[in-house]
């Protein structure tokens, strides 16, 4: 099983969060990988590139983004089948988006966002979570969920868990 990240507008593919949880993901036995998207600023653009390296996957996939990164995933899950996929304040119902509506193949999704997000409301996760019927994780802390990342690590790992064993 591979884990795919994507990561934010400021961020990198190899930033703090994604170095945190691809060592969580290698220790329950997976490949990761992180896409580049630092010389794309537009996120549907951002989708074409994830959607251009999942036509090389051969195996079973789990996406896993933050913030434009989480948009970047969910919108790539409406074309290809992932095995799950895991948002981290992702950028949803946001102006200037293309996709403002959102229908994923996956059959496991799950949201952490912060009550105190500056930058996306977490009202947007809330609202797609329920329009999907997913799994939403509401924490204490801002975007960058840098001060909660013990907590963000636990349920990535136990989503982990359940999404490997589905």
């Amino acid at each position: 099983m591979k884990v795919v990240f994507s990561h934010g507008k400021e961020s990198g593919p190899w930033g703090f969060k994604i170095k945190r949880l691809a060592e969580i993901a290698r220790q329950q036995g997976c490949d990761v990988d992180s896409i580049d998207y630092t010389n794309l600023k537009d996120p549907d653009i951002r989708v074409e590139r994830l959607l251009a390296e999942l036509e090389k996957e051969v195996d079973d996939f789990i996406l896993v983004g933050s913030s434009m990164g989480g948009y970047v995933a969910l919108a790539a899950s409406e074309v290809v089948t992932a095995k799950a996929v895991f948002l981290m304040a992702p950028a949803l119902y946001m102006p200037g988006f293309k996709k403002q509506q959102h229908a994923s193949k996956s059959p496991h999704i799950e949201i952490v966002h912060a009550w105190s997000d500056g930058v996306i409301p977490a009202e947007n996760s809330i609202k797609y979570a329920q329009q999907a019927d997913c799994t939403l994780h509401l924490v204490s802390g801002d975007h960058a969920l840098n001060d909660v990342i013990e907590t963000v690590e636990n349920l990535f790992d136990q989503f982990l868990t359940r999404a490997l064993t589905t």
